[in-house]
């Protein structure tokens, strides 16, 4: 599948970092079935870029980890169609994310595994945002979300890693 992951970065970022964010893109795109060619934009910032744009799309005046923004209102399990894809480029754009690096780092030391997995992890959860998942019950909302979360990143060989 030609799909295609376009990165923007804000702040400083490792090249190897932003392989892991297009292979985690792909992976989750593959994993969840998506037989369109797709465009995902990302842009990687830090706590401040984040933090403004949370106020300004949200209404939330803190940083976070990861912020999506779906171009297509989809049920879990549904795919982007043919029909929705640009005719210049012949591909759906599927949404935008936007990963704050500064807060991955230190989600990755808070929490006791790389920060490859925190960088990975997030951006297969955008993923799953864009394609109508989410996680605002705790219970099987959330349930099912986490459970394609780890076996994308298990295929990409990103195991969740004991503290």
């Amino acid at each position: 599948m030609e799909h295609e992951v376009y990165i923007e970065a804000e702040v400083e970022t490792p090249p190897a970092v932003e392989e892991q964010i297009r292979r985690s893109v792909l992976a989750a795109l593959e994993g969840e079935g998506v037989d369109v060619p797709c465009i995902v934009e990302v842009c990687v910032t830090g706590d401040a870029g984040i933090r403004q744009t949370n106020l300004d799309m949200r209404g939330v005046d803190r940083p976070t980890d990861v912020l999506s923004f779906p171009m297509f209102e989809l049920s879990p399990g549904e795919k982007p169609r043919q029909e929705w894809a640009d005719p210049d480029t012949d591909k759906v754009l599927l949404g935008d994310m936007m990963i704050s690096l500064e807060r991955a780092n230190a989600q990755a030391e808070e929490f006791g595994h790389s920060p490859e997995r925190e960088v990975c992890y997030l951006a297969v959860h955008s993923v799953l945002h864009l394609l109508g998942y989410d996680h605002l019950d705790e219970g099987p909302m959330k349930a099912r979300m986490r459970e394609r979360e780890e076996a994308i990143l298990g295929k990409l060989g990103i195991a969740r890693e004991a503290p």
